[in-house]
């Protein structure tokens, strides 16, 4: 008969827990990598100059982050940094854009310019951003790299651009065409001085920057496995109506086929840099 007894149950005592007792975790504590899945703790890994420790795969740094770890500590002086995009050819909704763009990188414009040191060497830098509307250069972008390379032409001094873009910027039209010329140009003018020129390749390098002074650099460095390239892939294959290879525009294939000097990590790039600075002062002796 004791399938008809009562049941005993017994009871817990719940505690209401005050919201105020719940611990918060601030918004962007954590991050996830996006090439392993996993998910790190942002502080450790900027410890770790941003880079996965789980798979190496390199988080791209913002101008700011990148010009911290490149110079020395307290040189760096900022060039034009409030100087901004207008709208020159009435592109819908493109100031909105630019507004949203300042907030979310933190910077005026898609690259950030100025004089610094690297292990007591003086030099001008110029480092874009693709937080910043993806690094696309327009006007401003241009301007603020040319000016750059004349200061450096003027002061005698070795410049170093940090490129980081997806092209030429759209909403600007003809106007950031014009700016592969401009720099160029200017770029020619500090090469006849007999001055040195390193570019940096980062993820990702593409359109009209890699077609004009990404690749005009004495020295070209590139981050490993970044995306170096003009067209897209599929466009190219559509093309050509050939299958590229699986590392086609990889920082990888373009030192296997000459077009970049060396492929340096992200913890030697400081000192690599110094390395090539000190060299070229030696020779100029």
């Amino acid at each position: 008969m004791g399938i008809f007894k009562k049941r005993q149950y017994g009871v817990i005592n719940i505690t209401q827990v005050e919201e105020k007792d719940v611990p918060v975790v601030p918004d962007g504590t954590w991050i996830k990598c996006n090439k392993c899945g996993k998910i790190l703790y942002k502080k450790a890994l900027e410890e770790n100059l941003n880079i996965c420790p789980s798979c190496n795969n390199y988080f791209r740094l913002g101008s700011y982050e990148r010009i911290a770890q490149i110079c020395d500590k307290g040189t760096f002086k900022e060039f034009n940094k409030y100087m901004k995009s207008r709208n020159p050819m009435d592109f819908p909704n493109y100031e909105e854009k630019l507004k949203e763009n300042v907030e979310k990188s933190g910077t005026t414009e898609a690259v950030v310019t100025g004089e610094g040191e690297i292990a007591g060497n003086k030099i001008i830098i110029a480092v874009m951003d693709s937080n910043f509307l993806m690094g696309s250069m327009g006007t401003v972008v241009g301007e603020k790299i040319t000016v750059a390379v004349e200061e450096a032409t003027k002061r005698k001094l070795p410049i170093i651009i940090f490129t980081a873009s997806g092209g030429a910027r759209m909403q600007e039209g003809i106007l950031s065409l014009m700016q592969m010329a401009k720099v160029s140009s200017a770029l020619s003018k500090h090469s006849d001085s007999g001055l040195l020129y390193i570019t940096v390749l980062t993820d990702p390098t593409t359109g009209g920057v890699t077609a004009s002074f990404a690749m005009l650099g004495d020295i070209i460095l590139s981050e490993p496995n970044a995306l170096i390239g003009f067209a897209g892939r599929r466009v190219i294959e559509g093309t050509i109506k050939e299958k590229l290879p699986d590392d086609f525009q990889s920082a990888e294939f373009l030192l296997e086929n000459g077009f970049i000097d060396s492929i340096v990590k992200r913890e030697n790039l400081k000192s690599s840099l110094a390395t090539l600075l000190k060299l070229h002062e030696d020779l100029e002796v």
